[in-house]
């Protein structure tokens, strides 16, 4: 069982007079990056110039090159998009940093799949939060915060943990409780619960069930209000209070369907793949096929984007949400 840490585990003082570089300013580098700011630490933000970095600059971080940010820091925090970070580690960290540093990541990929060898000589540690950064500054602004993970690789200073602590605890994550994990753990069941079931199985799962219903004479309306609007409702019954309270909540009919079926569904043979899905990512194949794939110019990404854009189903969708806009 894993053991859960709150704001009384951890201490603020391990960062000061540090400076933590964001490199990023995505959607999770805008969210951590405010939040700690406003929990009174050091922050400057590492970008190229363009769009992410005008963004920056208007929010009043002082924006420096990757470089120079990496340069003038204590603690390094690389929130870029997986498959850049390898090329922009080498090219402008790398040889950016001099004396001791703390690297610290939120997702683990480029350690654990050696895209990036981080120096014997620094502290390398994670701090990964679990939701999206629209979320987790929403619920630090409203006081309270997300659950997040935390991960030591190396601990050369002694003092990795505390820092990794102190950093969940600025973003507000020790308020709701932090969970300490390895690298490996955080990436392999990230990439999993990603592919198998929270994007790639949802979609097959509404997809197929929307064109069930279609193909067998159903209006793709009422099918997409069935497979796809009403899933919403259903997850936030499971969110709010476990499967358990989700059963008690709908009728004793939707109930019966449910356990009588379900597994007729999702049944021994989807298990078999999922577990067949999680040794590519062990095994690193996923990983190698992904940045493969980028290197190519992502030409299976773009053609699965277009599909799914043309598909009936998004148009449906496009016009049901449409009903739920004030006119």
């Amino acid at each position: 069982m894993a053991k859960i840490l709150h704001d009384k585990d951890a201490d603020l003082s391990a960062l000061e007079g540090k400076t933590v570089a964001v490199i990023g300013y995505g959607a999770q580098g805008n969210a951590q990056a405010n939040c700690m700011r406003d929990s009174g630490i050091d922050i400057i933000i590492g970008l190229r110039k363009g769009p992410s970095s005008e963004k920056a600059k208007k929010d009043g971080f002082n924006v420096l090159s990757v470089a120079e940010a990496s340069k003038k820091a204590d603690i390094i925090h690389i929130l870029l998009p997986d498959e850049v970070q390898g090329d922009v580690y080498e090219k402008e960290i790398k040889p950016s940093i001099t004396g001791r540093k703390v690297l610290s990541w939120s997702h683990g990929f480029n350690i654990v799949f050696n895209r990036v060898i981080p120096p014997k000589d620094a502290d390398v540690i994670m701090v990964a939060p679990k939701a999206p950064g629209t979320e987790e500054r929403k619920a630090f602004l409203e006081g309270f915060g997300v659950p997040g993970l935390i991960a030591i690789k190396q601990n050369v200073s002694g003092e990795a943990m505390n820092i990794a602590l102190a950093m969940a605890k600025a973003m507000g994550f020790t308020r709701a409780g932090v969970l300490e994990c390895t690298f490996e753990q955080e990436t392999y069941e990230d990439l999993f619960g990603e592919q198998t079931v929270l994007c790639g199985g949802l979609v097959e799962l509404m997809k197929n069930g929307f064109e069930t219903l279609v193909e067998a004479g159903y209006p793709p309306e009422m099918a997409y209000f069935e497979c796809v609007h009403e899933m919403k409702l259903i997850v936030d019954l499971v969110y709010q209070g476990g499967i358990k309270r989700m059963a008690e909540v709908i009728s004793n009919t939707a109930e019966y369907g449910m356990w009588s079926t379900g597994n007729k569904i999702i049944g021994p043979e989807v298990k078999q793949r999922m577990k067949e899905a999680l040794k590519r990512i062990e095994s690193g194949e996923f990983a190698k096929e992904w940045i493969a794939e980028y290197k190519a110019g992502i030409p299976k990404l773009k053609k699965a984007r277009e599909d799914i854009g043309n598909h009936q189903i998004e148009k449906t969708g496009e016009k049901i949400r449409g009903l739920f806009q004030k006119k």
